[in-house]
């Protein structure tokens, strides 16, 4: 038998997967339960969700310190009868602008090692993936950095307005997938998803320098109760 792989671990914080996944007639109930647990049970956090539409049947939202724990998650997620159709990988920061603001110590630590995913009663789920736009004359990379500091003070404020009915945890993907960032938020209904994405559009960061990927949507919960949702 070959030996366990070395850990391969972030210097600070989470490695983050997003895995989207359909279901085949060979999906194991069971194994796949085994599967979810096993990072659970070695200090990892996961978010089960029934998607919402087409794109997929299920998420399996994973952090882990250890990415060899992810990458097995997803090899034991296909042995259970789940045909990966889309994915994204992120880890978790502390941006650069919330840096230069002086955040609390405990944020910080809360935002690299969430504690408690879902938060309790925000079952409405979305996940999109975003970059900033880097064209003439709206080119992100090219503004003095007070001057992006001052947009994205902007654009959390207006963020802070949706405190109550959002949560939202903001990973990076800058060389670890096709864009900069991916965004999750866990909201109290499916229209403060919608509000919250509308409202923030209209900020400078957001309207003039932000490009969107593709947004999945879908209903988080215990992984009984997803798992009894998808019928399996």
């Amino acid at each position: 038998m070959s030996q366990p792989l070395e850990p391969l671990e972030v210097s600070t914080g989470l490695t983050v997967l997003h895995l989207f996944g359909r279901l085949t007639p060979a999906v194991d109930r069971a194994a796949l339960t085994a599967t979810c647990e096993k990072v659970t049970a070695s200090g990892g956090l996961l978010v089960p969700v029934a998607v919402l539409g087409h794109k997929a049947d299920l998420c399996l939202m994973a952090l882990h310190a250890d990415a060899v724990v992810l990458r097995r998650m997803q090899s034991d997620a296909r042995l259970a009868g789940i045909d990966a159709v889309d994915s994204y990988v992120s880890v978790t920061e502390i941006s650069e602008y919330a840096e230069a603001s002086g955040v609390p110590e405990a944020m910080k630590q809360m935002r690299l090692y969430p504690k408690r995913l879902p938060p309790p009663g925000k079952r409405a789920w979305c996940f999109y993936p975003m970059s900033k736009r880097r064209d003439p004359g709206a080119n992100w990379f090219r503004e003095e950095f007070d001057q992006r500091r001052k947009m994205m003070e902007e654009h959390g404020h207006s963020g802070r307005a949706f405190g109550e009915r959002i949560s939202q945890l903001v990973t990076a993907s800058t060389g670890l997938d096709d864009h900069e960032w991916g965004v999750t938020l866990f909201a109290n209904h499916p229209d403060d998803l919608k509000a919250v994405v509308y409202t923030m559009r209209f900020d400078e960061a957001s309207a003039v320098y932000g490009v969107f990927g593709r947004f999945i949507t879908g209903i988080s919960g215990s992984l009984e109760e997803v798992l009894d949702l998808l019928g399996i």
